[in-house]
């Protein structure tokens, strides 16, 4: 029997809210990714708990074992049980009634396959019990096993039932999938037939799917598909793909961590606005589309905008030439991320006041920096 185990799993408080279930009577599993990560040796994160007990038996069970119950999403069956400053979010076991594409109607059910089917990819319908037993209602293991990223039962059921996983698809192949295994042909064929309902989604969830799409280490191959598939144009429009697979390699080289911002730089797309990233995201988006259309020397893009900046800068240059980054570029950061201007305002007053000084300020500058920083406040006064 294929079984999990860790600290996750094995706390004192996950293990009790899983007791205070199976004590009443009910069944009670964790469920979806912490299973699926465990499995696969990566990172768990959230911990979320699946049971035939429904929401006000989570409710009074808790309550009677001491535990605060918040009904955080009673509308779909989920109490947040908190033990030990811990919240456990406990969800009733499912099965969908009617969909628009964005929303479900659901209805409670007594089955762990129900529930299970509900579900999207045959790799989230895992469960596992308090002493880490898995349970594999559909047919999931195999799947996890060859990190094959595939909808359960009819694909194309699944993504009219939710047209955010068409999005998530993508996400998964780039956190999860083997490029050596490819990508699933039925699930394909259920997102050609689909690619319209990915109008009927909110903007801010298009942005936030992208993002952490584009978080995932090696995402290129993802990109790739999702723009061979026409997703990238109904979610992006205008990307090329031709700079990402060069981009990657070239932050790997640099040992540079993956950034969503600049990898949609990469991808040639700058309108964080329709993606409702934070107003922060946007900016930067924007500086890049600044630098990158401009012929300012790296020195003096890393005196303006540090190092950070002017690193990426010159790296998406580079990805969009398919060339390497040059050895010197590396050397004109440093010089001109250490640069200070010498000059200071009060060396030129009280001789100038108001815009004069400004304009006589920015000139020096400019002197300053043609000098690749080398010239000495006696050298600007002079």
């Amino acid at each position: 029997m294929t079984q999990v185990s860790g600290d996750w799993l094995s706390c004192d408080s996950t293990q009790h809210v899983l007791a205070v279930l199976e004590a009443g009577g009910h069944e009670a599993y964790v469920v979806g990714g912490c299973v699926r990560n465990a499995l696969m040796k990566v990172a768990v994160g959230d911990v979320d708990i699946a049971t035939n007990a429904r929401p006000e038996q989570v409710v009074l069970l808790a309550e009677r074992a001491g535990l605060k119950a918040v009904p955080t999403g009673i509308e779909h069956g989920t109490v947040t049980v908190v033990a030990d400053g811990v919240g456990h979010e406990v969800t009733t076991y499912r099965a969908d009634v009617e969909t628009d594409g964005r929303r479900a109607v659901v209805r409670y059910a007594d089955d762990v396959a129900e529930d299970a089917a509900r579900r999207d990819f045959t790799m989230n319908a895992l469960y596992a019990d308090a002493r880490g037993r898995v349970l594999d209602p559909l047919g999931g293991l195999p799947d996890l096993e060859a990190r094959r990223v595939r909808f359960i039962g009819d694909a194309g059921e699944r993504i009219r039932e939710d047209y955010l996983r068409i999005l998530r698809f993508f996400r998964f192949i780039a956190w999860y999938g083997d490029s050596a295994e490819g990508v699933d042909a039925e699930a394909l064929a259920g997102i050609a037939a689909n690619l319209d309902g990915l109008q009927k989604l909110s903007a801010e969830r298009v942005g936030h799917e992208m993002v952490r799409l584009l978080r995932a280490p090696e995402p290129e191959i993802a990109v790739c598909v999702m723009a061979q598939s026409g997703v990238l144009d109904k979610v992006l429009p205008g990307a090329s793909i031709l700079a990402i697979q060069p981009l990657v390699a070239l932050e790997q080289g640099h040992g540079l961590a993956p950034d969503p911002m600049r990898r949609l730089a990469g991808l040639g797309y700058y309108d964080g606005a329709s993606l409702r990233l934070s107003r922060g995201q946007q900016k930067r988006l924007e500086l890049y589309q600044s630098l990158l259309s401009s012929d300012e020397p790296i020195a003096e893009t890393a005196w303006r905008h540090g190092a950070e900046i002017a690193l990426d800068v010159a790296i998406l240059r580079a990805a969009s030439l398919g060339q390497p980054v040059a050895p010197f570029v590396h050397d004109e950061i440093a010089k001109g991320a250490g640069a200070r201007f010498p000059v200071k305002p009060r060396d030129l007053m009280p001789g100038l006041q108001g815009p004069e000084l400004g304009e006589a300020l920015r000139r020096l500058e400019r002197r300053w920096i043609a000098s690749g920083f080398t010239l000495t406040r006696d050298d600007l006064l002079q």
